[in-house]
């Protein structure tokens, strides 16, 4: 009965982080409105690392060559998604946040097929047909026609980049192996978004000290909430329930971003909403392959430091369950 009510909590704790994952669009949305975008970002990532450092100590005590040289080069293609994220969703070319979940979840199908490719292996069936439904998803929600582009904005090919930079930075931590430690790796990835964010806005722009309470409020929850915290609930959830399970209520993140993002905005474009089903389907599509995979092709699913896991052949990962006993040692 322990073991049940435990496994429960866990669930419940994890539709919690993907809610506060999906309300981040429109809460970075709002801020980056009011204050410059790089400056948000190194805030954001400065908080997340200090709060990290807070929950996982031990951490800083394992940062070694190998978390170094890895951590780094995963924490540049991690920088790489938030900037082309963020950069989606400000200015006049800005998409909505609600299309920005969506697009930004669609590294879930794209790694599994990146890696087949990688492999030189033919995906497997229902990768394809998840991948297939997501770009249909995708058309559908674009209102791409024979006339034109319809509604696609530049915003929107600026977080397709981002799904991309995810992608790549999911197939970076998916080769790592004993030698590496999550908690290390993870600590290396915050610090390098916070350096090279920071860096760019003392270059480019005249940021200041954020004083805005909206903007201080937008910091404080995606650092703590939605990065430290977040990672912190996914380690202790691993350890209740099965990967393939906690995957599978983490890819709800896109659809409390696009409910959040609808309800802001008071507007449920029909087009758009119907894509966007159709890219979650194929989103959970390529997440369940994973629990209908042979005996003998293990597959195991690569958490994110703020996002959906996404689904890898182990033979090229470490498992989650051995990075959960890593980070919590």
């Amino acid at each position: 009965m322990r073991a049940a009510g435990s496994s429960w909590v866990a669930a419940v704790a994890l539709v919690c982080v993907a809610a506060v994952w999906g309300g981040t669009f429109v809460i970075v949305a709002d801020a980056i409105a009011s204050y410059p975008m790089y400056a948000f970002l190194a805030w954001r990532f400065a908080l997340a690392t200090v709060a990290f450092i807070a929950l996982f100590p031990r951490s800083i005590r394992r940062l070694d060559a190998a978390n170094l040289r890895m951590g780094l080069v995963a924490g540049v293609f991690l920088t790489a998604g938030y900037i082309f994220q963020t950069w989606g969703l400000d200015g006049e070319t800005a998409t909505t946040p609600a299309r920005a979940a969506f697009i930004t979840g669609l590294y879930v199908v794209i790694v599994p097929v990146a890696q087949a490719v990688v492999l030189r292996r033919v995906p497997r069936k229902g990768t394809i047909a998840g991948a297939a439904m997501a770009l249909a998803g995708l058309w559908t929600l674009s209102g791409v026609d024979a006339q034109g582009l319809g509604g696609w904005v530049t915003g929107d090919s600026l977080v397709v980049v981002c799904a991309v930079a995810y992608s790549i930075h999911m197939l970076v931590l998916g080769s790592t192996d004993a030698r590496h430690d999550t908690g290390a790796l993870t600590l290396v990835q915050l610090m390098t978004v916070t350096v090279a964010t920071g860096v760019i806005s003392l270059l480019t722009e005249e940021a200041g000290l954020p004083a805005r309470t909206d903007v201080l409020l937008a910091i404080a929850i995606c650092g703590i909430l939605a990065s430290a915290l977040a990672f912190a609930v996914q380690t202790w959830a691993q350890r209740r329930i099965p990967p393939a399970r906690v995957a599978l209520i983490l890819v709800t993140e896109p659809a409390f971003g696009g409910l959040i993002g609808w309800v802001v905005a008071g507007s449920w474009p029909v087009m758009e909403v119907l894509g966007a089903s159709m890219m979650l389907g194929g989103m959970i599509m390529s997440e369940a392959v994973t629990a209908t995979a042979p005996a003998d092709e293990k597959i195991g699913f690569e958490a994110g430091i703020e996002g959906m896991p996404a689904p890898l052949v182990e033979a090229a990962m470490h498992s989650a369950g051995a990075a959960a006993d890593a980070v919590s040692e």
